[in-house]
């Protein structure tokens, strides 16, 4: 008996690859479309749950439904998806020889709507970077769409000086949880 009908809640063609590295492919990939402000005083670990959650329950599909955020905060902070230029600026000025947490959350929502979550904590710290730096950084457009303004699965790696994590945590789908809540699940997993 093969696996049960997994959908995949996100475009992210990231996190296609980061399944594909657990030998999976979804069988659907359909993008929640929810509101991703943060509340009002709204911690970051509590914004990555509650977006992972929103984004399991927003997506209609039979069998299970995985989704997930990714949240980088600098202290209490969330940095925003940096969709201007100016904003991905703001963020590298900020995280700048500093260190930073990377949130990601992993949902996975059953054919019986429970949901079973998992939240993986990483602490990054960029290198000093010089004004030079972070120019090139905006020019090769990595930024766009990213929490934070940075993908560390490209340019953006050679300016981090240190991380304490899990690389895939950071690129938006940590494998140790997602392989957890999937094999919990009963999908076929090496």
């Amino acid at each position: 008996m093969g696996s049960p009908h997994l959908t995949l809640a996100s475009a992210s063609p990231r996190r296609r690859d980061l399944l594909a590295r657990l030998g999976m492919t979804p069988d659907a990939v359909t993008p929640a479309d929810i509101d991703e402000t943060p509340l009002k005083d709204e911690r970051p670990r509590d914004y990555a749950l509650r977006m992972g959650r929103e984004k399991a329950l927003a997506v209609s599909a039979d069998g299970f439904v995985l989704a997930g955020d990714t949240v980088v905060a600098a202290g209490r902070r969330i940095l925003p998806k940096t969709e201007e230029e100016s904003e991905a600026r703001d963020c590298l000025n900020l995280l700048s020889g500093r260190r930073h947490v990377v949130l990601t959350s992993v949902v996975l929502r059953a054919p019986d709507g429970t949901l079973r979550e998992r939240i993986n904590e990483n602490v990054v710290r960029f290198k000093n970077l010089s004004a030079e730096e972070i120019d090139a950084y905006i020019a090769c457009g990595e930024w766009r769409g990213k929490a934070g303004g940075y993908a560390i699965q490209g340019q953006a790696e050679a300016l981090i000086q240190w991380m304490k994590g899990s690389h895939s945590g950071v690129m938006g789908l940590p494998l140790y949880e997602t392989r957890a809540l999937l094999k919990a699940a009963g999908f076929a997993i090496g």
